[in-house]
């Protein structure tokens, strides 16, 4: 596994001792995730679009309408991408020493567009699977049609930074002495209920790979 890269976009300057030079735990965010945040300009203004995602290997896919300004700016320039996990609230002594503990990655990079069809399908599974794990075997496949209105994008992991916060608050030492509550709020993600279409004919029930994600 190698290391991460170490330039200036993504060198740490504020607290580097959260940072984290192994790939693998680039991978682990990413693969736990369901959302990123796509940073690019368009028509000389900057955006930042929510979008879901995939990850085969070294690469980060996103798609959208062939339509849509922004995945038609993305291969003309470089693009930051982010994930991030809200893992607890640290509450303080102080309300300066108040934070987060979290996980995080920024991906920086050009997209390429994809054409070959088979690499689109492999793109948009993977974004499938990392939202609905199972679904791709199950239901309707794109037809030429719909696979032609889908843009995906392929964005190289190749620079990407990652920094973590976990533990209690640091308060300074003489905060200690004051009678005041400090600690950590938790902050877990959790599925609920699946809720049928209305329109679902009756006696279709809840298929195996979407129930577990309820109960594991």
């Amino acid at each position: 596994m190698t290391a991460l890269s170490t330039t200036g976009r993504t060198r740490l300057g504020r607290n580097p001792d959260r940072g984290r030079s192994d790939r693998s735990v680039l991978y682990e965010i990413l693969d736990a995730g369901l959302i990123c945040h796509l940073g690019l300009i368009v028509d000389g203004s900057p955006r930042v679009l929510p979008t879901g995602y995939g990850r085969l290997g070294d690469t980060l896919y996103v798609h959208g309408s062939t339509g849509a300004s922004s995945l038609m700016a993305g291969p003309s320039q470089d693009v930051c991408v982010t994930v991030t996990h809200l893992d607890g609230i640290v509450i303080a002594r102080s309300l300066f020493h108040h934070s987060v503990n979290y996980r995080s990655a920024v991906i920086f990079g050009t997209p390429r567009s994809l054409t070959d069809p088979d690499e689109k399908l492999a793109g948009i599974r993977a974004i499938t699977e990392r939202l609905a794990p199972g679904q791709w075997d199950v239901a309707r496949l794109p037809t030429r049609k719909e696979l032609a209105a889908t843009s995906v994008l392929a964005i190289p992991l190749e620079e990407a930074s990652v920094k973590i916060r976990q533990g209690p608050p640091s308060d300074d030492d003489e905060d200690y002495a004051l009678d005041l509550w400090a600690g950590v709020l938790p902050v877990h993600q959790t599925f609920g209920a699946p809720s049928p279409d209305p329109a679902l004919r009756p006696g279709i029930a809840v298929p195996g790979h979407i129930s577990h994600r309820v109960t594991s």
